[in-house]
């Protein structure tokens, strides 16, 4: 990287900050920091959702995926999003901004004691927040890569670069500071990949190459199922990615509950399914083209940052490069604010009564230093990373296997059809996937990367379902919940909390 992409990228950074500082000002409360007020308009919501939901890991991980395997990276990560947030924009996405109406929720989880009890609300929230610590620090240490390899920037230095500028403007500017910086991140990111997609047409030989690229790739490369990514392991994510788009991974629930209202939400959910459904289509053009441009790389989770080096001139090789950290940190701010709504709403009122009591200002007040405290903390597994199988081992392995058990209670508890499904559904569920996947992860290793993403989640899902079945809860409070969020009603004023 020479003097022109340093400016870019320090001149990125500081944008970043500077929105950070004038998000601030319009936060006067936790509902504010959290929630946006619930005034984010659709449009808003859904760029901000599609920014969230990946990250520079898609540079690094899913890079080495579209080297080795090819078109199937689309099928099975795309189209299944698309997919996902079409189904969510009917069944869960409007729900969520009727739940803040009701009872004035702030947190995803919060809810849950109304709608089973709070020790199922207490299990989903502790191990969903330490799932999401491991998931971060996945997309911190791909960034990182990123960076070395582009400008031998050390590991270390470059978690605590992007880390460090993330944890200053989510601090200070909550859920509008991410939103807004999602909506000039995606601007960005837009920008850098159309010039890498036009350099490497320009590189094949023009636009044709769109349609002859395929005959020259390796074998299979044009298939939808390739290699391990099979039609099983497409549908397995399939259903993984509807749990976790549509409220599971919980910064993403937060982009509905901060909607207006559920038309709202549903508007954008339908945006961010038409995000996911056509920008990858330029984003992974050049991941697909690197086994011809790059052959025989060793490394393929460097072929994104090697084709950009390779084609680009200075000064957009750092706007490229900055549009790989704005999918990072758009994603792991709101994941930070929506962990924090968590553990302020949810985990400390739980194990300190006192707070249950706490002023508008000192909950302002914990958001902030919990924020700050799960970047840090996030950053730190970052620099660990290997220790847990690597950037891909953190992001499909641990994240695809665990957000199921997790993310089954909290979104199939808003549907009528799961009703009779109570607290002993909920906790049996998520301790049913857990178990599964520990026993796959180390008693029984050596399965199938189908295997282990599946059971997990297909296990957790069928006691959910059956318990529900076999010893149906009866609860007059959590049964009048759920009907009350199947359409729109006139807002009330919220139940305090």
């Amino acid at each position: 990287m020479g003097f022109l992409d340093w400016l870019v990228i320090c001149g990125y950074f500081v944008v970043m900050i500077a929105i950070g500082v004038w998000a601030k000002s319009r936060i006067r409360d936790a509902k504010d920091f959290f929630t946006a007020g619930g005034r984010m308009p659709w449009w808003l919501s859904g760029i901000s959702h599609h920014m969230s939901g990946y990250s520079s890991a898609v540079f690094v991980g899913y890079a080495a995926i579209a080297y080795t395997a090819g078109f199937t990276l689309y099928v099975w990560w795309a189209i299944g999003i698309t997919f996902a947030m079409l189904v969510g924009s009917v069944l869960f996405a409007p729900r969520w901004p009727r739940l803040r109406q009701r009872l004035g929720i702030i947190s995803p989880l919060e809810y849950l004691a109304t709608r089973y009890n709070v020790p199922a609300q207490q299990v989903l929230a502790w191990s969903g927040t330490a799932l999401k610590v491991f998931d971060v620090g996945a997309k911190w240490a791909a960034t990182a890569l990123l960076l070395q390899v582009f400008a031998g920037v050390p590991i270390a230095w470059g978690v605590l670069l992007t880390g460090g500028v993330t944890l200053v403007y989510s601090t200070i500017g909550g859920l509008w500071a991410d939103a807004l910086t999602d909506l000039g991140q995606f601007v960005i990111q837009l920008v850098a990949g159309i010039t890498l997609f036009v350099a490497v047409l320009a590189q094949l030989g023009g636009v044709s190459a769109i349609w002859t690229l395929w005959d020259k790739l390796p074998e299979g490369h044009g298939q939808p199922f390739n290699g391990t990514y099979t039609m099983g392991f497409v549908l397995v994510y399939l259903l993984i990615n509807t749990l976790s788009y549509n409220g599971g991974t919980w910064n993403l629930a937060q982009r509905f509950i901060a909607a207006p209202t559920g038309r709202s939400a549903r508007r954008a959910a339908l945006f961010s399914a038409g995000l996911y459904l056509f920008w990858p289509l330029v984003l992974f053009f050049p991941m697909w083209a690197a086994p011809v441009l790059l052959p025989n790389l060793a490394e393929p989770d460097q072929s994104y940052a090697l084709l950009t080096q390779q084609l680009l001139p200075g000064g957009l090789i750092g706007l490229v490069l900055a549009g790989m950290f704005a999918h990072t940190m758009a994603m792991t701010s709101s994941d930070a604010n929506a962990i924090s709504s968590v553990v302020i709403r949810d985990i400390i009122p739980a194990v300190w009564k006192r707070a249950q009591r706490m002023s508008s200002t000192s909950e302002l007040l914990a958001g902030r230093v919990s924020t700050f405290l799960f970047i840090a903390l996030s950053m730190g597994i970052a620099l660990g990373a290997d220790s847990f199988g690597g950037v891909l081992g953190l992001l499909i392995l641990w994240f695809g296997a665990l957000v199921g058990p997790i993310a089954i209670p909290m979104l199939l508890g808003m549907l009528p059809m799961f009703r009779r499904s109570g607290p002993a559904a909920a906790i049996g569920s998520w301790a049913t996937g857990l178990v599964v996947f520990a026993l796959l992860k180390y008693v029984f290793p050596g399965q199938s990367q189908t295997v282990e993403v599946a059971a997990p989640v297909l296990s957790a899902l069928a006691v959910f379902v059956l318990v529900g079945l076999v010893a149906p809860a009866h609860d007059a409070e959590a049964d009048a919940l759920v009907d009350s969020l199947d359409e729109e009603q006139p807002e009330t004023a919220p139940r305090q909390h």
